[in-house]
């Protein structure tokens, strides 16, 4: 499964990174909810375990957010307060499940399965388009015998583009979604990682090319002449 933290208790954060990926998880790890947020948003993910009291956003925030973008990843919360009202607010948020900390590693990892079999959504491993193959859990840039790893900005800007290949992707949908709505990002971070991607999909030799849409956004196309646009 490809597990996704949100904790900014660095060393809980890390220890429970350490011990999903025991279990042979694929882990990513944020430590606010301004990222959390755009992670979740921006990646496919099997299991969010998400704090509740965060910098930035917190736990219930991020929920709402993700279920108003119709995200139904399943999400653990995890808190201090043992509460009646925080765990009704909780789950009123849109979670999952909810675990009061200190709690026994086993019951975590217990947790985490019930939840994995309990969605029934249908996880997608790969986007393609034309020659070009995406592995979502990898992060794999792939055409015919090539590939090339992409970075995590390159891999969200990327698959944004992909799953919405008919129509344009704006600067600012890329800058919400990636970096998140609260950031201080700007077109020229966006224009930096588009100029990555068409360097690496250069190299793979594809007929792929991001084409700009001036002053409209991007879109992926298909240049039979291989001709990249600078």
């Amino acid at each position: 499964m490809r597990i996704l933290i949100v904790e900014d208790e660095i060393n809980l954060a890390e220890a429970l990174s350490r011990l999903l990926e025991a279990q042979h998880n694929l882990v990513d790890t944020v430590y606010n909810g301004t990222d959390g947020l755009a992670y979740a948003l921006s990646m496919q993910y099997d299991i969010i375990v998400l704090d509740v009291m965060l910098p930035g956003k917190d736990g219930y925030e991020i929920v709402r957010s993700l279920r108003a973008a119709h995200v139904q990843t399943p999400v653990l919360m995890l808190t201090a307060k043992d509460d009646l009202k925080s765990k009704i607010a909780g789950l009123d948020s849109g979670a999952d499940d909810y675990m009061v900390k200190p709690f026994e590693p086993e019951e975590l990892i217990a947790r985490i399965r019930a939840l994995s079999r309990r969605q029934g959504n249908i996880v997608l491993e790969e986007l393609c388009f034309d020659d070009l193959i995406l592995n979502l859990s990898t992060y794999d840039l792939i055409c015919k015998d090539k590939s090339v790893r992409l970075g995590f900005k390159e891999f969200g800007v990327l698959k944004i583009l992909m799953s919405n290949s008919r129509i344009i992707t704006s600067k600012e949908e890329l800058i919400s979604k990636i970096w998140g709505i609260d950031s201080n990002a700007e077109d020229n971070n966006v224009e930096a990682y588009i100029s990555l991607l068409r360097k690496k999909i250069c190299y793979l030799n594809s007929r792929v090319i991001i084409s700009t849409i001036r002053k409209v956004g991007y879109r992926l196309e298909i240049s039979y002449d291989k001709e990249t646009e600078k």
